[in-house]
């Protein structure tokens, strides 16, 4: 029987591999920056491990406006967080 591959990513914030159902998808398509829950958006994406301590240090590091080279809206952080708990 063959092994089913998992798919790894790479969080943004805490460089770690992990699953990628693990992980959130953030992406940026037509300057809009948007929660991908499908992961499979168009666009530039990135990572974030789904944890709450992992968003507080994005939002505190602005980790995502460097990845995305604009100003991330305080609303993308808050959604994460209800995705989340």
């Amino acid at each position: 029987m063959k092994i089913k591959k998992i798919p790894m990513r790479t969080c943004v914030v805490t460089k770690e591999k992990l699953p990628k159902k693990d992980l959130l998808r953030i992406v940026k398509f037509e300057d809009e920056i948007k929660i991908d829950e499908t992961g499979k958006a168009n666009g530039k994406g990135c990572y974030l491990k789904k944890d709450t301590d992992v968003v507080k240090k994005a939002r505190d590091t602005k980790v995502l406006n460097k990845v995305f080279e604009m100003e991330v809206p305080d609303e993308i952080y808050d959604e994460i967080m209800k995705l989340i708990d």
